[in-house]
């Protein structure tokens, strides 16, 4: 997500402005100004970072700093989305590396409020997974070896290619499976 991203505190609430008596009557909204990703975490400060280890990676483990907070989406599209009711509370999460003068990554969540800032990073740093997992699905089991020229045949390859994937990945987790030679 970029750092321009318009949100809410956790805690807005709606709220009706007074009826002037002539005119439409006023709607429930948000009154509460909308602040970018950006600067709601530079307004916590460096003192709301806590620091992560998410994985173990060829060169060791990997960690940053990280700064959750439950915080409302407030962008045009989500508002109008939810017209005439309650914006969602979802995670924002941001990396800020040390040596770094602001946060230098940012993720929405809509993930439960009590899950552990390690498992929230966890699953934002899953990339790497699925990025091997398409390289696997290219390379090792054909999903771009399709030459064919209609819809269902397209969907027929994808479907046997997703199904060996599934096989590969159930085979690879097995304990009881013999290992490679």
């Amino acid at each position: 997500m970029r750092s321009d991203t318009a949100l809410l505190e956790a805690e807005a609430c709606r709220s009706v402005a007074p009826y002037a008596g002539t005119g439409r009557r006023p709607v429930p909204r948000y009154r509460q100004r909308r602040i970018s990703a950006r600067q709601l975490v530079l307004e916590g400060g460096r003192r709301a970072l806590h620091t992560v280890r998410w994985r173990t990676g060829s060169k060791g483990p990997l960690r940053s700093r990280f700064a959750a907070l439950r915080v409302r989406p407030a962008g045009v599209r989500i508002r109008r989305a939810y017209a005439g009711g309650e914006l969602p509370v979802c995670w924002l999460l941001a990396e800020w590396p040390p040596g770094e003068p602001e946060p230098t990554k940012y993720w929405l969540s809509t993930l439960p409020g009590d899950i552990p800032l390690r498992r929230l990073v966890g699953l934002a740093k899953i990339r790497w997974r699925i990025e091997h997992d398409y390289r696997e699905l290219k390379t090792g089991l054909g999903l771009d070896h399709f030459e064919g020229r209609t819809w269902s045949g397209w969907h027929h390859h994808v479907t046997l290619v997703s199904v060996a994937h599934a096989f590969c990945t159930l085979e690879r987790l097995n304990p009881k499976a013999p290992a490679a030679a």
